[in-house]
């Protein structure tokens, strides 16, 4: 564990040299009316509007469905279904940057079909704010497997986890990208990354530089190395507290982690924080304070 440490602290050096080498500091993150009894996870701001979209679920985490909540004088609304939310289970929501399209995975229905495996859609919005009909990406994005957590990169790939055979192991971490049109790539992201066990969630930074990936045991993090990705290394005890650490997401910044655990009591799952890069006004305070307004 203290030389995945100092992996860490050299990764987060190079990301930041003005970041001080220190432990992690993670702190909990739990607004009134987002924070529940049911599992709260994977969260995303719309870049446009800074609304609020995340996973609620059972305290078993199951039954996943996405939800929206908007910040107001009063604080968050009450979390409601966002308007294209389909039949069956729904999750791992993201944003593109310019706030265009959001990506999620969902087992609904297709022409009438009621569906088993969770595939990866995108929903895009309209010029007037409006979300259109969410679509299905196309095969070989999808596979008669389940996809999980679709994350597009700023070089154009699309990374994702899968059980689609040919894998290292149960659930690999894959990515894929339009060369033409109709025309995709597919990779396995190679034995770095991928074991023979379980490997769900790839996040890469919004620099490029680095990945978070949720595998078996919590979180890990792996550094870019030229077109490929270096060996993983498991995130601290400070972050990796019992293994159930899931749904991470980057603020604009790269600055700072937001992600969900297993409290393993009466909240079940909730949000916490890691400064990566030091203090930053993120996640949106909400509502919004006088101070914050005119500093």
């Amino acid at each position: 564990m203290k030389f995945a440490q100092l992996l860490l602290l050299s990764s987060l050096a190079q990301l930041d040299s003005s970041a001080p080498a220190q432990a992690a500091q993670v702190t909990p993150w739990a607004p009134p009316g987002i924070s529940s009894a049911q599992f709260e996870s994977h969260a995303a701001f719309d870049p446009g509007n800074g609304d609020l979209y995340f996973v609620r679920s059972s305290p078993k985490f199951e039954g996943w469905r996405i939800f929206v909540s908007r910040c107001g004088a009063g604080g968050w609304s009450d979390p409601l279904p966002p308007v294209f939310a389909g039949d069956g289970v729904e999750a791992d929501p993201w944003f593109t940057s310019d706030g265009r399209s959001l990506y999620f995975i969902s087992t609904r229905s297709t022409d009438g079909v009621k569906r088993k495996d969770l595939d990866i859609w995108r929903v895009d919005r309209a010029d007037d704010g409006r979300w259109g009909t969410p679509v299905r990406m196309p095969e070989p994005v999808n596979s008669a497997g389940q996809e999980w957590f679709p994350r597009l990169a700023a070089d154009g790939w699309l990374y994702f986890g899968s059980n689609r055979p040919g894998g290292l192991g149960k659930t690999d971490i894959w990515r894929a990208r339009m060369d033409a049109p109709r025309l995709w790539t597919i990779r396995n992201l190679g034995p770095a990354i991928n074991t023979a066990g379980d490997e769900y969630e790839p996040l890469i930074s919004p620099d490029g530089s680095w990945m978070i990936v949720m595998a078996d045991g919590g979180l890990h993090e792996t550094r870019r190395n030229g077109a490929e990705w270096d060996a993983r290394v498991k995130l601290p005890a400070q972050i990796n507290v019992n293994g159930s650490e899931i749904g991470a997401a980057f603020s604009p910044s790269g600055r700072s982690l937001l992600f969900s655990r297993d409290t393993e009591g009466p909240l079940s799952g909730e949000f916490f924080i890691w400064r990566i890069g030091g203090e930053e006004a993120w996640p949106p305070a909400c509502p919004v304070t006088d101070s914050e307004l005119h500093p």
